[in-house]
């Protein structure tokens, strides 16, 4: 059985398409995202980064009581490498929305695993992506002041910590049993970025508009998306599934547009177009050269938190 024949059912028994259910997920990702942004001005991004981990923290610890007695160095090493990156990679890309328009900050940040997912590779076609990828960041490059080099070079930070959020999944999903290490790491992060966000907050706490939107963000970019991408992961091919997160970008300007009113030019969507490319090919040809009887390695496209 495959994703295009099974579906998935929703409550009442309606069949829904898993290929829907991750373009749903999708969408609740950058809408929430827009609407984060749209409060900059009442908080810093810090601060609402702190509290998208500290709510999401808060949903995972009702989910799953991670078992901490027991543990190796080794466990808590890695747990916390994954937690850290899972959080600088929310802050970090939270900085770059607040210079840089939302849609540009996620194509840069899809670098990071774009570069994951042909790295060590000497295959003339994955250097073809790491090429066509290399002239979408080019292109914005050359664009004019609209661009802030420091917003750019945030969102390839968050990129480069997305990919080791990846790269530690393997990991983590070995030492930790179910979600308790997607919960561990997600506390962990969460004090970390307590301090410096309590600091900075600048009385944003005690707004209720804050908090409001932000359990909204949380709800959109955390609970739906990863609810619904679990189901679908039960009968869509992970290629299939990859290629759709490739769609990120394109989601993040049309909410950017329709929320925020940022408009990007054809520049900016060329250089989109190249990444977009880049990243679908990189998958299907990784998923051609697995070697036959070797299962898929199991990743997680998108940190949920």
């Amino acid at each position: 059985m495959n994703s295009r024949s099974v579906g998935d059912r929703a409550p009442g028994g309606i069949r829904i398409n898993p290929v829907v259910l991750v373009l749903i997920a999708i969408a609740s990702v950058q809408f929430g995202a827009a609407l984060a942004k749209g409060i900059f001005e009442q908080a810093s991004p810090l601060t609402l980064a702190f509290l998208r981990v500290l709510i999401a923290t808060a949903i995972f610890l009702l989910i799953a009581r991670p078992r901490m007695t027991g543990r190796s160095a080794r466990d808590w090493l890695v747990v916390t490498a994954y937690g850290l990156c899972l959080t600088g990679m929310n802050a970090a890309i939270y900085f770059s929305f607040a210079r840089i328009p939302i849609g540009v900050a996620v194509t840069l940040e899809f670098i990071g695993p774009l570069a994951l997912a042909v790295i060590g590779s000497r295959r003339l076609v994955d250097l073809i992506w790491v090429a066509l990828a290399a002239t979408g960041v080019v292109l914005l490059g050359a664009l004019p002041s609209d661009i802030d080099l420091v917003g750019a070079l945030l969102a390839l930070l968050a990129g480069a910590m997305w990919a080791s959020y990846i790269a530690l999944a393997g990991p983590v999903g070995r030492r930790w049993d179910g979600m308790s290490g997607l919960t561990m790491g997600s506390l962990i992060g969460c004090l970390a970025l307590a301090g410096p966000a309590l600091v900075l907050s600048d009385g944003a706490f005690g707004q209720p508009k804050v908090w409001a939107v932000m359990a909204l963000v949380a709800l959109l970019s955390t609970v739906i998306p990863y609810g619904l991408e679990l189901q679908a992961r039960r009968t869509i091919k992970a290629p299939t599934f990859g290629i759709l997160m490739s769609l990120e970008p394109a989601a993040a300007a049309i909410f950017a547009w329709i929320v925020l009113g940022e408009l990007l030019g054809a520049v900016e969507w060329s250089a989109m177009a190249c990444v977009i490319i880049a990243s679908v090919g990189a998958i299907l040809t990784a998923h051609r050269r697995r070697p036959l009887g070797q299962p898929a390695v199991e990743t997680d496209p998108r940190p949920p938190a």
